[in-house]
Protein backbone atom coordinates (compact mmCIF):
# COMPACT_ATOMS: atom_id res chain seq x y z
CA UNK A 1 0.00 0.00 0.00
CA UNK A 2 1.30 3.35 -0.75
CA UNK A 3 -0.30 6.26 1.35
CA UNK A 4 0.28 10.06 -0.44
CA UNK A 5 -0.37 13.70 1.21
CA UNK A 6 -4.03 14.03 0.72
CA UNK A 7 -5.28 10.91 -0.36
CA UNK A 8 -7.34 8.61 0.95
CA UNK A 9 -7.66 4.60 0.09
CA UNK A 10 -11.20 3.70 -0.70
CA UNK A 11 -11.17 0.22 -1.58
CA UNK A 12 -9.00 -2.05 -2.97
CA UNK A 13 -10.80 -3.78 -6.02
CA UNK A 14 -9.27 -6.75 -7.08
CA UNK A 15 -5.24 -8.11 -7.31
CA UNK A 16 -2.76 -5.20 -6.99
CA UNK A 17 -5.22 -2.70 -7.65
CA UNK A 18 -6.63 0.24 -5.40
CA UNK A 19 -8.78 2.58 -6.10
CA UNK A 20 -8.18 5.83 -4.19
CA UNK A 21 -9.51 9.38 -3.93
CA UNK A 22 -7.75 12.89 -3.42
CA UNK A 23 -9.26 14.50 0.08
CA UNK A 24 -9.46 17.76 -2.62
CA UNK A 25 -11.08 15.93 -5.51
CA UNK A 26 -13.79 13.31 -6.67
CA UNK A 27 -11.83 11.96 -9.34
CA UNK A 28 -10.92 8.61 -8.43
CA UNK A 29 -7.58 6.76 -9.39
CA UNK A 30 -6.78 3.78 -10.48
CA UNK A 31 -3.24 2.26 -10.18
CA UNK A 32 -2.55 -1.13 -11.26
CA UNK A 33 0.49 -2.02 -9.40
CA UNK A 34 1.56 -5.47 -11.31
CA UNK A 35 1.81 -3.57 -14.87
CA UNK A 36 3.19 -0.46 -13.59
CA UNK A 37 5.83 -2.55 -11.76
CA UNK A 38 6.00 0.71 -8.80
CA UNK A 39 9.22 1.84 -7.57
CA UNK A 40 9.36 0.62 -3.97
CA UNK A 41 12.18 2.61 -2.99
CA UNK A 42 11.08 5.22 0.38
CA UNK A 43 13.17 8.33 -0.84
CA UNK A 44 12.21 7.64 -4.43
CA UNK A 45 8.44 8.18 -2.83
CA UNK A 46 9.43 10.75 -0.16
CA UNK A 47 10.41 13.02 -3.22
CA UNK A 48 7.51 12.45 -5.02
CA UNK A 49 5.46 13.50 -1.72
CA UNK A 50 4.16 10.07 -1.05
CA UNK A 51 4.89 7.12 1.50
CA UNK A 52 6.22 3.97 0.50
CA UNK A 53 7.00 1.65 4.10
CA UNK A 54 7.54 -1.57 2.51
CA UNK A 55 10.97 -1.00 2.54
CA UNK A 56 11.64 0.61 6.41
CA UNK A 57 8.93 -0.76 7.85
CA UNK A 58 9.34 -3.36 9.15
CA UNK A 59 12.53 -3.35 9.78
CA UNK A 60 14.30 -5.81 7.10
CA UNK A 61 15.91 -8.64 8.52
CA UNK A 62 17.24 -10.91 6.04
CA UNK A 63 19.91 -13.12 8.07
CA UNK A 64 18.41 -16.42 9.72
CA UNK A 65 19.48 -17.96 13.18
CA UNK A 66 21.70 -20.08 10.97
CA UNK A 67 22.99 -17.46 8.92
CA UNK A 68 23.98 -15.45 11.75
CA UNK A 69 26.01 -18.16 13.50
CA UNK A 70 28.24 -18.66 10.21
CA UNK A 71 28.97 -15.11 9.94
CA UNK A 72 29.96 -15.41 13.62
CA UNK A 73 31.75 -18.17 12.91
CA UNK A 74 33.73 -16.37 10.01
CA UNK A 75 34.40 -12.87 11.84
CA UNK A 76 35.77 -14.91 14.77
CA UNK A 77 39.24 -15.44 13.26
CA UNK A 78 39.07 -11.94 11.37
CA UNK A 79 38.89 -10.79 14.95
CA UNK A 80 41.59 -12.94 16.18
CA UNK A 81 43.82 -11.61 13.75
CA UNK A 82 43.25 -8.46 13.83
CA UNK A 83 44.04 -8.40 17.86
CA UNK A 84 48.19 -8.21 16.44
CA UNK A 85 47.32 -6.48 13.42
CA UNK A 86 49.11 -3.03 12.68
CA UNK A 87 47.40 -0.35 10.58
CA UNK A 88 50.18 2.04 11.29
CA UNK A 89 52.47 -0.31 9.67
CA UNK A 90 50.21 -0.38 6.55
CA UNK A 91 50.33 3.17 6.47
CA UNK A 92 53.85 4.18 6.28
CA UNK A 93 54.45 1.09 3.53
CA UNK A 94 52.06 2.30 1.71
CA UNK A 95 50.50 -1.06 1.41
CA UNK A 96 49.62 -4.02 3.26
CA UNK A 97 52.45 -6.14 4.16
CA UNK A 98 52.59 -9.37 2.19
CA UNK A 99 52.13 -11.15 5.53
CA UNK A 100 49.02 -9.19 5.87
CA UNK A 101 47.54 -9.96 1.74
CA UNK A 102 48.31 -13.72 1.97
CA UNK A 103 46.22 -13.35 5.38
CA UNK A 104 43.51 -12.11 3.89
CA UNK A 105 43.35 -14.69 0.99
CA UNK A 106 43.51 -17.10 3.56
CA UNK A 107 40.37 -16.11 5.27
CA UNK A 108 38.73 -15.77 2.22
CA UNK A 109 38.43 -11.92 2.91
CA UNK A 110 38.81 -11.13 -1.19
CA UNK A 111 35.84 -13.17 -2.39
CA UNK A 112 33.51 -12.68 0.37
CA UNK A 113 30.29 -12.70 -1.86
CA UNK A 114 31.26 -14.91 -4.65
CA UNK A 115 29.77 -17.81 -5.14
CA UNK A 116 31.23 -21.27 -3.42
CA UNK A 117 31.24 -22.58 -7.07
CA UNK A 118 33.99 -20.22 -7.69
CA UNK A 119 35.97 -20.07 -4.68
CA UNK A 120 33.99 -17.26 -2.78
CA UNK A 121 31.99 -17.38 0.82
CA UNK A 122 29.01 -16.87 -0.76
CA UNK A 123 27.97 -14.56 1.96
CA UNK A 124 24.98 -12.03 1.97
CA UNK A 125 24.72 -8.41 1.47
CA UNK A 126 24.11 -8.21 5.16
CA UNK A 127 27.12 -10.43 5.79
CA UNK A 128 29.10 -8.36 3.58
CA UNK A 129 28.11 -5.44 5.20
CA UNK A 130 28.59 -7.62 8.50
CA UNK A 131 32.30 -8.12 7.65
CA UNK A 132 33.07 -4.67 6.70
CA UNK A 133 32.14 -3.50 10.29
CA UNK A 134 35.10 -5.98 11.69
CA UNK A 135 37.84 -4.22 9.42
CA UNK A 136 36.35 -0.73 9.13
CA UNK A 137 37.14 -1.22 13.14
CA UNK A 138 40.54 -1.81 12.48
CA UNK A 139 42.04 -0.26 9.69
CA UNK A 140 39.95 1.77 7.05
CA UNK A 141 42.69 1.74 3.94
CA UNK A 142 42.13 -1.79 3.97
CA UNK A 143 38.67 -1.66 4.34
CA UNK A 144 39.51 0.32 0.79
CA UNK A 145 41.61 -2.69 -0.18
CA UNK A 146 39.08 -4.91 0.38
CA UNK A 147 36.43 -3.17 -0.82
CA UNK A 148 37.82 -1.86 -3.83
CA UNK A 149 38.70 -5.41 -4.88
CA UNK A 150 35.02 -6.64 -4.96
CA UNK A 151 32.00 -4.89 -4.14
CA UNK A 152 33.73 -3.01 -7.90
CA UNK A 153 36.68 -4.67 -8.90
CA UNK A 154 35.10 -7.82 -9.56
CA UNK A 155 31.31 -7.19 -9.43
CA UNK A 156 30.71 -6.71 -12.79
CA UNK A 157 31.68 -9.81 -13.59
CA UNK A 158 29.43 -11.11 -11.17
CA UNK A 159 26.67 -9.30 -11.95
CA UNK A 160 26.89 -9.60 -15.79
CA UNK A 161 29.35 -11.81 -16.82
CA UNK A 162 28.96 -14.74 -19.09
CA UNK A 163 29.18 -18.26 -17.63
CA UNK A 164 32.58 -18.68 -19.15
CA UNK A 165 33.81 -14.73 -17.97
CA UNK A 166 32.77 -15.99 -14.85
CA UNK A 167 34.51 -19.73 -14.54
CA UNK A 168 38.10 -17.75 -15.44
CA UNK A 169 37.93 -14.93 -13.79
CA UNK A 170 36.01 -15.39 -10.43
CA UNK A 171 38.23 -18.20 -9.23
CA UNK A 172 41.09 -15.94 -10.23
CA UNK A 173 40.18 -12.64 -7.87
CA UNK A 174 38.56 -14.73 -4.66
CA UNK A 175 41.11 -17.52 -4.35
CA UNK A 176 43.89 -17.30 -6.97
CA UNK A 177 45.38 -13.75 -5.24
CA UNK A 178 44.79 -11.66 -8.36
CA UNK A 179 43.23 -7.98 -7.38
CA UNK A 180 40.66 -6.33 -9.53
CA UNK A 181 40.28 -2.76 -9.88
CA UNK A 182 37.31 -0.48 -11.51
CA UNK A 183 38.61 1.79 -14.07
CA UNK A 184 35.54 4.52 -14.66
CA UNK A 185 36.80 7.98 -13.58
CA UNK A 186 39.18 10.16 -16.29
CA UNK A 187 40.60 13.61 -16.04
CA UNK A 188 37.91 15.25 -18.18
CA UNK A 189 35.04 13.14 -17.06
CA UNK A 190 33.66 12.23 -13.53
CA UNK A 191 30.11 12.08 -12.13
CA UNK A 192 29.42 12.53 -16.30
CA UNK A 193 30.77 8.73 -16.78
CA UNK A 194 28.80 9.12 -20.44
CA UNK A 195 31.67 11.82 -21.56
CA UNK A 196 34.58 9.38 -21.46
CA UNK A 197 37.33 9.14 -23.96
CA UNK A 198 39.02 6.43 -23.81
CA UNK A 199 38.08 4.41 -26.87
CA UNK A 200 37.76 0.82 -28.15
CA UNK A 201 37.60 0.41 -31.71
CA UNK A 202 37.05 -3.06 -32.83
CA UNK A 203 38.88 -4.91 -35.55
CA UNK A 204 38.26 -5.41 -39.48
CA UNK A 205 38.06 -9.69 -38.64
CA UNK A 206 35.93 -9.08 -35.43
CA UNK A 207 37.93 -10.85 -32.81
CA UNK A 208 39.38 -8.25 -30.91
CA UNK A 209 39.40 -4.28 -29.93
CA UNK A 210 42.20 -2.02 -29.88
CA UNK A 211 41.70 0.32 -26.46
CA UNK A 212 43.31 3.74 -26.15
CA UNK A 213 43.02 6.28 -23.36
CA UNK A 214 43.94 6.63 -19.84
CA UNK A 215 41.93 6.86 -16.36
CA UNK A 216 43.14 8.49 -12.85
CA UNK A 217 41.94 7.68 -9.45
CA UNK A 218 41.84 4.35 -9.81
CA UNK A 219 41.81 1.85 -6.30
CA UNK A 220 44.57 -0.49 -6.75
CA UNK A 221 45.53 0.62 -10.19
CA UNK A 222 48.84 -0.63 -9.56
CA UNK A 223 48.74 -3.78 -7.84
CA UNK A 224 45.68 -4.86 -9.91
CA UNK A 225 45.80 -7.61 -12.53
CA UNK A 226 42.47 -7.57 -13.86
CA UNK A 227 40.41 -4.31 -14.43
CA UNK A 228 36.48 -3.93 -15.57
CA UNK A 229 37.41 -0.87 -17.61
CA UNK A 230 34.99 1.06 -19.96
CA UNK A 231 35.66 3.27 -23.00
CA UNK A 232 33.93 4.33 -26.34
CA UNK A 233 33.00 2.04 -28.83
CA UNK A 234 31.35 2.61 -31.65
CA UNK A 235 28.16 0.77 -32.36
CA UNK A 236 24.97 0.44 -34.91
CA UNK A 237 21.51 2.15 -33.46
CA UNK A 238 19.03 -0.67 -33.88
CA UNK A 239 16.49 2.20 -34.40
CA UNK A 240 17.89 4.23 -36.70
CA UNK A 241 20.71 2.20 -38.03
CA UNK A 242 23.39 4.83 -37.67
CA UNK A 243 26.52 4.47 -36.08
CA UNK A 244 27.05 6.58 -32.54
CA UNK A 245 29.20 6.38 -29.42
CA UNK A 246 28.21 4.14 -26.70
CA UNK A 247 30.06 2.91 -23.57
CA UNK A 248 31.00 -0.60 -23.27
CA UNK A 249 32.56 -2.12 -20.28
CA UNK A 250 35.25 -4.46 -20.89
CA UNK A 251 37.23 -7.68 -18.97
CA UNK A 252 41.34 -6.37 -19.42
CA UNK A 253 43.64 -8.12 -17.93
CA UNK A 254 47.26 -6.52 -17.59
CA UNK A 255 49.40 -9.11 -19.50
CA UNK A 256 47.05 -8.46 -22.44
CA UNK A 257 49.98 -5.92 -23.12
CA UNK A 258 50.06 -2.17 -22.72
CA UNK A 259 48.10 -1.48 -19.76
CA UNK A 260 50.53 0.53 -17.31
CA UNK A 261 50.08 2.59 -13.84
CA UNK A 262 51.53 6.08 -12.81
CA UNK A 263 52.92 6.30 -9.37
CA UNK A 264 51.09 5.69 -6.46
CA UNK A 265 49.18 9.12 -5.10
CA UNK A 266 50.87 10.27 -1.99
CA UNK A 267 47.21 10.76 -0.12
CA UNK A 268 46.55 12.25 3.38
CA UNK A 269 44.87 9.33 4.80
CA UNK A 270 44.13 5.72 3.75
CA UNK A 271 47.78 5.27 2.45
CA UNK A 272 47.96 1.91 2.08
CA UNK A 273 45.25 1.45 -0.60
CA UNK A 274 46.83 1.88 -3.58
CA UNK A 275 45.51 4.51 -5.56
CA UNK A 276 46.92 5.34 -9.13
CA UNK A 277 46.18 6.69 -13.09
CA UNK A 278 46.12 3.83 -15.23
CA UNK A 279 47.18 4.03 -19.31
CA UNK A 280 46.36 2.05 -22.30
CA UNK A 281 48.09 1.99 -25.01
CA UNK A 282 47.35 0.26 -27.68
CA UNK A 283 45.59 -2.80 -25.58
CA UNK A 284 44.57 -6.05 -27.57
CA UNK A 285 40.98 -7.10 -26.29
CA UNK A 286 39.41 -10.06 -26.89
CA UNK A 287 35.67 -10.04 -28.17
CA UNK A 288 34.98 -12.45 -25.46
CA UNK A 289 36.21 -9.86 -23.16
CA UNK A 290 33.12 -7.61 -23.66
CA UNK A 291 31.04 -7.07 -20.50
CA UNK A 292 27.52 -6.96 -20.47
CA UNK A 293 27.22 -6.32 -24.37
CA UNK A 294 27.95 -3.83 -26.57
CA UNK A 295 27.18 -0.31 -25.79
CA UNK A 296 25.96 -1.41 -22.63
CA UNK A 297 28.77 0.04 -20.67
CA UNK A 298 26.75 2.80 -18.70
CA UNK A 299 24.03 0.93 -17.69
CA UNK A 300 26.80 -1.72 -16.20
CA UNK A 301 29.01 0.94 -14.32
CA UNK A 302 26.03 2.24 -12.34
CA UNK A 303 24.56 -0.70 -11.65
CA UNK A 304 28.32 -2.10 -10.09
CA UNK A 305 28.31 1.20 -8.70
CA UNK A 306 24.96 1.37 -7.07
CA UNK A 307 25.35 -2.57 -5.98
CA UNK A 308 28.17 -1.55 -4.02
CA UNK A 309 27.94 1.77 -2.21
CA UNK A 310 25.76 0.22 0.73
CA UNK A 311 29.03 -1.41 2.29
CA UNK A 312 30.59 2.07 3.00
CA UNK A 313 27.75 2.43 6.19
CA UNK A 314 28.32 -1.11 7.60
CA UNK A 315 32.45 -0.51 7.24
CA UNK A 316 32.29 3.05 9.13
CA UNK A 317 30.24 2.01 11.64
CA UNK A 318 32.40 -0.18 12.18
CA UNK A 319 35.19 2.75 12.15
CA UNK A 320 32.68 4.78 14.43
CA UNK A 321 32.10 1.85 16.99
CA UNK A 322 35.99 1.61 17.91
CA UNK A 323 36.10 5.34 18.42
CA UNK A 324 33.40 5.73 20.93
CA UNK A 325 35.11 2.66 22.85
CA UNK A 326 38.36 4.40 22.81
CA UNK A 327 36.82 8.14 23.99
CA UNK A 328 34.64 6.24 25.95
CA UNK A 329 37.53 4.42 28.13
CA UNK A 330 39.16 8.35 27.76
CA UNK A 331 36.52 9.90 29.60
CA UNK A 332 36.21 7.39 32.48
CA UNK A 333 40.34 7.66 32.83
CA UNK A 334 40.98 11.36 32.68
CA UNK A 335 40.75 13.54 35.51
CA UNK A 336 40.34 17.62 35.30
CA UNK A 337 39.45 19.55 38.16
CA UNK A 338 39.20 16.60 40.55
CA UNK A 339 37.21 14.63 38.45
CA UNK A 340 36.79 12.65 35.47
CA UNK A 341 35.54 14.18 32.90
CA UNK A 342 32.89 11.73 31.64
CA UNK A 343 30.70 13.83 34.76
CA UNK A 344 30.81 17.15 32.55
CA UNK A 345 28.05 17.39 30.59
CA UNK A 346 29.27 18.65 27.33
CA UNK A 347 31.46 15.09 27.19
CA UNK A 348 28.50 13.30 27.97
CA UNK A 349 26.88 14.99 24.83
CA UNK A 350 29.62 14.39 22.73
CA UNK A 351 29.29 10.86 23.63
CA UNK A 352 25.70 10.86 23.10
CA UNK A 353 26.05 12.61 19.44
CA UNK A 354 28.74 10.41 18.52
CA UNK A 355 26.45 7.15 19.32
CA UNK A 356 23.67 8.79 17.52
CA UNK A 357 25.67 8.76 14.50
CA UNK A 358 26.57 5.48 14.38
CA UNK A 359 23.77 4.22 15.36
CA UNK A 360 21.68 5.40 12.44
CA UNK A 361 24.68 4.66 10.15
CA UNK A 362 25.06 0.92 10.98
CA UNK A 363 20.62 1.17 10.89
CA UNK A 364 21.03 2.34 7.02
CA UNK A 365 23.48 0.20 6.21
CA UNK A 366 21.72 -2.65 7.18
CA UNK A 367 18.45 -1.89 6.00
CA UNK A 368 19.76 -1.46 2.41
CA UNK A 369 21.91 -4.59 2.63
CA UNK A 370 18.78 -6.32 4.00
CA UNK A 371 16.20 -5.27 1.54
CA UNK A 372 19.03 -6.20 -1.35
CA UNK A 373 18.95 -9.75 0.62
CA UNK A 374 15.16 -10.28 -0.02
CA UNK A 375 15.15 -9.15 -3.36
CA UNK A 376 14.49 -5.34 -3.64
CA UNK A 377 15.54 -4.09 -6.88
CA UNK A 378 15.24 -0.64 -5.80
CA UNK A 379 17.32 0.54 -3.41
CA UNK A 380 19.77 2.92 -4.92
CA UNK A 381 18.82 6.63 -3.78
CA UNK A 382 19.22 4.63 0.10
CA UNK A 383 22.13 3.37 -0.75
CA UNK A 384 23.83 6.62 -1.94
CA UNK A 385 22.30 8.07 0.92
CA UNK A 386 23.52 5.71 3.55
CA UNK A 387 27.31 6.38 1.79
CA UNK A 388 27.61 9.98 1.80
CA UNK A 389 25.58 9.97 5.59
CA UNK A 390 28.00 7.49 7.32
CA UNK A 391 31.52 8.92 5.58
CA UNK A 392 29.79 12.78 7.09
CA UNK A 393 29.33 10.66 10.29
CA UNK A 394 32.38 9.06 10.76
CA UNK A 395 34.75 12.25 10.20
CA UNK A 396 32.45 13.92 12.79
CA UNK A 397 33.02 11.43 14.99
CA UNK A 398 36.55 10.92 14.85
CA UNK A 399 36.91 14.08 15.47
CA UNK A 400 34.80 14.34 17.91
CA UNK A 401 36.96 11.63 19.60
Amino acid sequence: MMIRAGVKVLQQSGPGVVQISRCLSATPKRYNSTADAPNLSFMANLFRGEIQPVQVFPYPEAADAEQKEFIRSLREPIDRFFAEYDPVESEKLGKPSDAVMEAMWDMGCFGLMAPEEYGGLNLSNTGYATMGDAVGGVDLGLAVVLGAHQSIGWKGVLLYGTDEQKKKYLPMVTTGKTIAAFALTEPSSGSDAGSIRTRAVKSACGKFYTMNGSKIWISGGGISDILTVFAQTEVVDPKTGKKRDKVTAFIVERSFGGVTSGPAEDKMGIRCSNTTEVFFDDVKIPVENVLGGEGNGFKVAMNILNNGRFGMAGTLAGTMRICIAKATEHANNRVQFGKKIKEFGNVQEKLARMAMLQYVTQSMGFMVAGNMDNGAKDYHLEAAISKIFASEAAWQVCDEA
